[in-house]
């Protein structure tokens, strides 16, 4: 029998090797998992809706007739952004409230197949447009390692109930930095991969013009390996990707030789970073140099506030998409529709957007592709720290604040890292490096070349030992 504290420590692949021996069932793992969130979830508001009944039905099968999925019997939770079958499938928007998802997302199914047993959904903001996950349909979702902080977003949810030992990973997707930013602030790892790498939605396309992209927060390497296989693409020829290896699980065990790492210590907005967050940074750095790794201090040599100018004409025009033809359903004016100030503005200056806009936005950011392309022809990787800051406390990153100046100040200064490679699709990780003097996680961000996914694991397995512990609170 399997006791919470063993639960604790291990990661999803340790958990699954358990199951095929046989040393531990379905159902006792998913016990114990439930458990865990009828204890820690009242305090996080990590998952918003459960499906213990339906979980524990599939765990029970599993059992009888052992799954050949190579996560078989592992409890898990999905981003509440993608949609299971009869699950309640909002968005976080009160537009979307009542509505239920008719059939399984492709990821959703993907993780089905690989035997998971999904037993809830995770807290995100409103259509997971923060990097904090506080205005949201279900309240906001605190911070395992202090509760008056913040777990990051969009997938804040899932890195809070990672963080609490609920599950060792769980679901999450990335479009500004929303694997990243939650990863940093609850000491996990997130990895975003490349654009055109994992699975994507048939009615979607790509996802956010291909600034998003879907994978997990986790507690060790071998994992968001071992999901990358799970996700990965079963059309590589739909994107002209560089070659990839067959087994992302087995590629991460081999090193990855010497490399170019670029050193970025300076704000890309000409603001402050905080000395706690630059001296993790310079503190990994030394640690890669003493590995035999070549160092120099640079940063991409591209217009950032451009690129964040593009991908604000994308992402509008997209939450327009979204929110557009739900006011045309409902017979509402966006005004009266009680979205976040934010979100109103965004959705009211997608629909205003002209093809020109969307095009020159487009444009710009293949230009910086270009131009981070010939960056990486001297550079293997890129080292930076995910936030300027250690994590926001609840409240200081507010979505609905009538102050949009502010808001979007207090965004672009705190997180002026991450979004860069949503738009150029690079793949980027985030690792759990450090700790402030508050006791809250800090991490650093190590981002490759277009492709370099294989690369990033590889590093970061040379980086992080093990399985990463949950929250001591």
């Amino acid at each position: 029998m399997l006791t919470i504290d063993e639960y604790l420590q291990y990661d999803a692949t340790g958990l699954a090797q358990l199951c095929r021996k046989r040393e531990v069932t379905a159902e006792e793992m998913l016990t114990i998992a439930c458990a865990r969130a009828d204890a820690v979830n009242p305090d996080l508001n990590a998952l918003v809706h459960r499906a213990d009944t339906s979980a524990m039905e599939l765990a029970r099968r599993q059992d009888h007739e052992p799954g050949t999925g190579p996560l078989a019997g592992v409890p898990f939770v999905i981003k509440e952004v993608n949609a299971v079958k009869d699950w309640p499938y909002t968005r976080s928007t009160p537009l979307m409230r009542d509505n239920v998802a008719r059939q399984h997302s492709r990821i959703a199914q993907r993780y089905f197949d690989a035997g998971l047993l999904p037993f809830a959904s995770s807290n995100t903001p409103e259509l997971c447009l923060t990097i904090t996950t506080e205005w949201s349909l279900f309240d906001l979702c605190r911070n395992p390692h202090n509760l008056e902080f913040s777990a990051g977003g969009s997938s804040g949810g899932s890195a809070s109930a990672v963080a609490a030992g609920i599950v060792p990973a769980a679901d999450a997707s990335d479009g500004g930095g929303s694997i990243r930013v939650p990863a940093a602030c609850c000491g996990l790892i997130g990895l975003k991969p490349s654009r055109g790498l994992t699975v994507t939605e048939p009615d979607v396309g790509n996802a956010w013009s291909g600034m998003s992209v879907s994978h997990v927060v986790c507690r060790s390497v071998r994992d968001s390996a071992a999901f990358l296989d799970i996700q990965k693409l079963s059309r590589p020829d739909l994107f002209a990707l560089p070659p990839q290896p067959s087994s992302f699980t087995d590629a991460c065990q081999r090193a990855p030789g010497q490399l170019t790492i670029a050193v970025q210590l300076e704000h890309p907005g000409g603001g402050d970073i905080d000395q706690e967050c630059q001296a993790v940074v310079e503190e990994t750095a030394s640690r890669c140099e003493a590995m035999g790794h070549q160092l120099a201090l640079a940063a991409p040599p591209v217009d950032y506030a451009a690129a964040g100018r593009a991908m604000a004409v994308l992402i509008n025009i997209h939450a327009a998409q979204i929110i557009a033809p739900l006011l045309e359903q409902k017979q509402l004016e966006l005004k009266d529709a009680q979205l976040s100030e934010s979100v109103v503005r965004m959705v009211a200056r997608g629909i205003k957007a002209t093809a020109r806009e969307y095009l020159q936005a487009v444009d710009t950011l293949k230009t910086i592709e270009r131009q981070i392309a010939d960056f990486h022809q001297h550079y293997d990787l890129v080292l930076s720290p995910v936030l300027a800051r250690p994590t926001a406390p609840l409240g200081w990153l507010d979505m609905n604040s009538q102050d949009v100046r502010e808001y979007a100040s207090r965004y672009a200064a705190y997180s002026p890292f991450t979004a860069l490679f949503n738009g150029t699709g690079q793949p980027s990780i985030s690792l759990p490096l450090g700790q402030s003097q508050q006791g809250l996680p800090i991490g650093v961000m190590f981002s490759a070349a277009w492709g370099g996914d294989q690369t990033l694991l590889q590093l970061a397995n040379t980086l992080i030992e093990g399985v990463v512990p949950i929250a001591a609170s």
